[in-house]
């Protein structure tokens, strides 16, 4: 991230409107003889063909900012991480350290997914980059999903869905309002986006609540515990399939309906990006190169979550923490870091479009993608996973939505308001780790049969 003087035009064009200003940059990398591939965006332009070894490993160490740049000093982690796993004994002292090692060597890993999903998104037209770099970004996070689903921690699974929500739509966003707002006084970004995902969090906030609310309002009544666990898990699955339908609609909307209005305020945000001229000469990796950094990242990742997952029941039975702190908060955050720092830099760079772009894409795929998405395969592998979610979670979850509804409503952002986000996540973290586990074993309930009454936390 640079730290260059400051734009004359800090707040941004009116939302949805095109400025008029000097697009001419320097040729991609700075050389005017570079070699131009048909069906690529000059943005995205490596000017070689193939693998270069040296090249991918420098590219790749540098990163897109220097903040993403600074995780890679915990690449060292990432081969001690897979050892300690196969060579510590199974006694609680190693429990603790191969948790630690594996939470951090998810790290670089994840971080090393965001980059490559960033390349090649600045290979294609605007609106399919972003979602193409926010899909990516979400690979960590169900990889981590499924591997839960494995073993059965599903009170882990329903405390991370709302968990990774929390931490993309206040500790994320609040971030990207501060860090932003300490360069310009003022941001400015488009109602389209704002709004488009303003009513889509309401949207899969409400959609999720319901499997909650059913329950507590019938407990006690004149169905049994195993009628009203049976009912809850159907209401639960029916729900994620709308849920995705409701996700496959909002692709559509913004990749072919409306696409030319969303690659309107993309192209302004760029022309207003303080690093453009840098960004086009720094060097990029090639298509076969990404799609290298992509499938290396995803197996790195894979290995060490299996590991992470195999000593989160550990860390909750032998270190007392509670599920709620594990799927709220610690998950999410070793998930999530790359889109994170991807999302940061963007605010830094006054392109908030992007950014919001980013944070609101990310908060949706885990709520109308990826939740529904695990309860989907769950019920394909006759599991009871379904969406009753503690009433603890499901309440900070609306008021997390309409707080960060009202903080867009104005279509401008500070550093006070994403002070006032991050307060409310570590607020909420507070609660977290101090929230009691509803069984008595804590991360390992949740396992039964398809009529299980421990679908969920919210019957107890």
């Amino acid at each position: 991230m640079a730290t260059q003087r400051r734009s004359p035009s800090l707040s941004g064009p009116e939302p949805g409107k095109v400025s008029p200003r000097n697009t001419e940059l320097p040729p991609p990398n700075g050389n005017a003889s570079e070699k131009k591939t048909p069906g690529i965006r000059p943005a995205g332009e490596s000017g070689r063909s193939g693998i270069h070894p040296l090249h991918f490993l420098a590219i790749c160490f540098r990163s897109s900012n220097k903040v993403s740049a600074s995780v890679n000093i915990l690449w060292p982690l990432v081969p001690v991480a897979i050892a300690l796993r196969y060579a510590l004994t199974d006694t609680v002292p190693h429990h603790l350290v191969i948790f630690i090692t594996s939470y951090l060597a998810m790290v670089p890993c994840a971080n090393l997914i965001g980059f490559a999903g960033q390349e090649l998104a600045r290979k294609v037209p605007h609106v399919f980059g972003v979602l193409i770099e926010t899909t990516i970004g979400s690979i960590v996070e169900i990889i981590l999903f499924m591997i839960l689903l494995s073993r059965d921690l599903f009170q882990v699974i329903q405390a991370a869905i709302l968990g990774s929500i929390l931490a993309t739509m206040l500790l994320c966003l609040g971030l990207c309002f501060f860090v932003g707002g300490l360069k310009t006084d003022v941001q400015s970004f488009s109602e389209t986006v704002s709004e488009a995902g303003s009513g889509l969090l309401l949207t899969a906030g409400f959609g999720l609540a319901i499997p909650t609310i059913f329950r507590r309002s019938l407990a006690g009544g004149s169905l049994t515990d195993e009628e009203l666990a049976t009912k809850g898990l159907n209401i639960s699955r029916i729900i994620a399939i709308l849920l995705f339908i409701s996700y496959l609609v909002f692709v559509w909307f913004q990749a072919r309906t409306h696409h030319g209005l969303y690659e309107d305020i993309f192209e302004e945000d760029e022309r207003i990006d303080d690093d453009r001229h840098r960004d086009m000469r720094k060097a990029k990796l090639t298509l076969t190169e990404s799609l290298l950094a992509l499938v290396i990242s995803v197996g790195l990742v894979t290995v060490i979550a299996l590991s992470l997952v195999e000593q989160i029941h550990n860390m909750v039975t032998d270190r007392h923490i509670s599920d709620a702190f594990m799927g709220l908060i610690l998950v999410p955050l070793v998930e999530k870091a790359a889109e994170h720092l991807t999302a940061i830099d963007e605010a830094w760079d006054n392109q908030m479009n992007f950014a919001l772009a980013h944070v609101l894409g990310a908060t949706l795929q885990t709520a109308l993608f990826n939740g529904p998405l695990v309860v989907i395969v769950g019920w394909g592998l006759h599991k009871p996973m379904g969406m009753e979610f503690e009433l603890f979670d499901i309440a900070m979850l609306i008021l997390a939505i309409i707080t960060v509804g009202n903080f867009l409503r104005d279509q401008k952002s500070n550093y006070l308001e994403g002070f006032l986000c991050v307060i409310v996540y570590i607020a909420i973290a507070v609660a977290a780790y101090n929230y009691p586990n509803p069984q008595p074993h804590g991360a390992g309930a949740g396992a039964g049969g398809e009529g299980a009454t421990t679908t969920g936390g919210g019957g107890h």
